[in-house]
């Protein structure tokens, strides 16, 4: 007799998401309770970002994608040696010179430049790495996955945070 069952029809659940930190997350993962994807977690949770490679040119996407975060609450701390202020924000040369806590390190430079970015930002206490959309380094990312961060690469943070809490056109 053929199964009645349409399970198979339905989309598999998302992969549980464990966090050392919230000891929550594991409680609910315990009892088989599907989490919330990654990213989702981390747009919501961190909400300090250091945008590496910052321009203040309007057509340069790291600007576009600064802008929207700043629009939706995040808090945008420029890190580029050649601003002196990007959105109404003091800009730093590095992110060894960022006086304030951050969160996340959102890269918008060439590959060659990410383990040097992923060091300054083990060194800072960051959480996240996250490499803009055309950007990944394998062995970086490996080393930010060992020094307890969580990694995203070639993504546009703009893209993930829309797709999942922005119900109209950005």
């Amino acid at each position: 007799m053929p199964s009645t069952d349409t399970r198979q029809d339905r989309a598999a659940p998302p992969v549980p998401y464990r966090s050392r930190s919230w000891s929550w997350d594991r409680r609910l993962a315990q009892r088989g309770v599907p989490l919330r994807d990654p990213i989702t977690v981390m747009l919501e949770r961190y909400r300090t970002v250091a945008v590496v490679g910052l321009s203040s040119k309007l057509m340069r996407p790291s600007y576009g994608v600064a802008a929207y975060l700043q629009r939706r609450g995040y808090r945008i701390l420029p890190v580029n040696p050649h601003e002196s202020s990007v959105l109404g924000e003091r800009a730093y040369p590095s992110l060894d010179d960022v006086p304030e806590a951050f969160e996340i390190v959102l890269i918008f430079r060439q590959p060659r430049h990410v383990p040097s970015l992923v060091e300054s930002a083990i060194r800072h206490g960051a959480r996240v790495v996250w490499m803009q959309e055309g950007v990944s380094h394998a062995q970086a990312a490996a080393r930010a996955s060992a020094a307890g961060l969580e990694v995203v690469q070639d993504r546009c943070i703009l893209k993930e945070h829309a797709k999942r809490f922005v119900s109209e056109g950005i």
